[in-house]
């Protein structure tokens, strides 16, 4: 037994894909990469692998690594260059990244037919740039790895996530200023890095247009 168990370890080691999930290898086999193994220094957390999500529900049971295009992974990258330029303590740390459109019709399914259904793209519809591996929600996070007060929790399908009318809010004491500099910090190495941020979501930035993507990137199933 004890033999056995050597043996299958030294193939979990000589084989890293041993290890992945299904989901994992289908995104692998479409030529995206796992951000995560690109630089150390980026946190992941992606949250739909628990239920503290506007869902209420855990959405991915088999997928627990970040993956993006490899020209988004590139950009992204950047972004994390630059963050630490500018403050050598944080980073950025991953919420969301690459998403099958399976799990898209999940969030649809949620949120169909309400007022919060302006917040979730249409699988119907081609679905949004998170289902081309084109689009990441993140954050970031201090010295001791404790995300900066942004006003919302990442996920909070509202107004106060709203980037353009921050500066009405603070003056009406919805979010702070402080919370804003924040948001305002993620937005400029996010933008530098060639990423567009969302105007509803302060955590969602896209790489490419949706129409961009339709032409020439293909859809996670």
């Amino acid at each position: 037994m004890k033999h056995i168990f050597i043996f299958v370890s030294l193939i979990m080691m000589l084989c890293p894909a041993f290890s992945q999930s299904r989901t994992e290898l289908y995104l692998d086999s479409l030529g995206l990469v796992n951000i995560g193994k690109l630089d150390k220094t980026l946190k992941i957390d992606l949250m739909y692998t628990h239920a503290d999500n506007f869902t209420g529900k855990i959405l991915y049971d088999d997928l627990h690594e970040a993956y993006l295009h490899p020209e988004a992974a590139k950009a992204l990258l950047k972004a994390q260059k630059r963050l630490k330029e500018l403050h050598p303590g944080y980073s950025l740390i991953i919420y969301d990244a690459a998403r099958p459109m399976s799990v898209q019709q999940k969030m649809w399914n949620v949120v169909k037919g309400t007022s919060k259904s302006i917040y979730v793209s249409n699988p119907t519809r081609g679905g949004g740039l998170h289902n081309y591996g084109l689009a990441v929600d993140l954050s970031i996070i201090d010295p001791n790895g404790k995300p900066l007060p942004m006003g919302t929790k990442v996920d909070h399908l509202g107004k106060e996530a709203h980037i353009d009318t921050e500066a009405a809010m603070v003056q009406q004491g919805i979010i702070t200023a402080q919370e804003r500099k924040n948001r305002q910090l993620l937005r400029r190495v996010m933008t530098e890095a060639g990423y567009k941020p969302l105007r509803t979501e302060w955590w969602h930035f896209n790489f490419r247009t949706r129409e961009e993507a339709k032409r020439n990137y293909k859809v996670i199933k």
